[in-house]
């Protein structure tokens, strides 16, 4: 029996997903990171993929969310040299051998059965499926290494304040302090002066805050991807209805610090720290993304569907240069 016919038309309509306009600045191309093009054909051979060996896939595309699969592929492309970029200049590499036990341990060998969940968390699952499985985990290891070497060495120093909840207008719903954040952020940017002055009549004003990752929320970590001399703003949970606005002034390496052995960090935490101080270097991959999949968010280390729907903002102060 074939498939039921109306999964078959949706399926072809996927074929239209990727389409064949023109990329950001050669026809046919999805995106082109440091002369590399990765071109709507290749997508569109992905998602195909994905839909042919993901019942996963089917489903986004029986809900006409193929686009997020896409979205991601193009994502995973941009980390994966951004990635290899960062590994090249710390001197991280991966060995045959831990390549082979993450194979045999691979948690992602099997098929992807189910979309259900929230939407935003399926795609990046599911397109590590279907990309080459060498690839991934290698990026996976390297994104590891590269957090472990500056995770408990790595001191940011930070001016700070938090927008959301309960201001002196009283309530602020989600929007405006979405907005609110934004607007701080870019005058922040605009004038270092205005930042200094207004951080230090806010109510808690937190000035000369110095974080280390291993002694962090993981909510925080954007602020070790942003350059010295950035100004950078962000929900720290999505379940909160507070911004934090926050200016980096200062980056050290130092002696390690201490860690209580009972809250030791696990793998995950360290390789997602290290996803994070990616984002310092994403400038040197000259990346030019065809606005179909989105713009680039430096919070989410990803691509969002448009300006408005990005977790966040990364800017440069004015009048500074931006230091790694």
């Amino acid at each position: 029996m074939g498939r039921p016919r109306a999964l078959v038309a949706v399926l072809a309509g996927c074929l239209l997903l990727a389409g064949c306009g023109s990329g950001p600045s050669q026809v046919g191309a999805a995106a082109i990171i440091n002369g590399r093009t990765i071109s709507v054909d290749d997508v569109q051979r992905l998602i195909d993929k994905a839909v042919k060996e993901q019942p996963a896939a089917q489903q986004l595309a029986q809900q006409h969310k193929l686009s997020l699969v896409g979205r991601e592929i193009v994502r995973q492309e941009v980390l994966h040299d951004l990635t290899a970029l960062v590994a090249k200049r710390e001197n991280v590499s991966v060995s045959a051998a831990e390549l082979a036990a993450a194979l045999q341990n691979d948690p992602l060998a099997e098929p992807m059965a189910s979309a259900a969940g929230e939407t935003g968390n399926v795609a990046p699952e599911l397109v590590s499926r279907i990309r080459d499985r060498a690839q991934v985990l290698t990026d996976l290891l390297l994104q590891e290494k590269i957090g472990q070497k500056t995770f408990s060495t790595q001191a940011v120093t930070i001016d700070a304040l938090t927008i959301g909840g309960d201001d002196a207008a009283g309530s602020v719903d989600a929007k405006t302090a979405r907005d609110k954040a934004f607007a701080t952020a870019k005058r922040f940017a605009s004038s270092p002066e205005a930042a200094a002055n207004e951080i230090k009549q806010d109510k808690q004003p937190q000035v000369g805050l110095k974080l280390i990752a291993s002694q962090t929320q993981p909510g925080a970590y954007p602020i070790f991807g942003a350059p010295v001399n950035s100004v950078l703003t962000f929900q720290l949970s999505p379940q909160q209805l507070s911004w934090v606005v926050v200016v980096v002034r200062a980056r050290t390496i130092g002696a390690p610090a201490p860690v209580d052995p009972q809250q030791a960090p696990g793998r995950d935490q360290v390789a997602l720290y290290g996803l994070r101080v990616l984002q310092s270097s994403f400038a040197e991959l000259n990346a030019k993304i065809n606005p179909r999949y989105g713009v680039w968010d430096p919070i989410a280390m990803g691509l969002a569907e448009n300006e408005v729907t990005k977790q966040g903002e990364l800017l440069p102060i004015s009048g500074t240069a931006p230091k790694p």
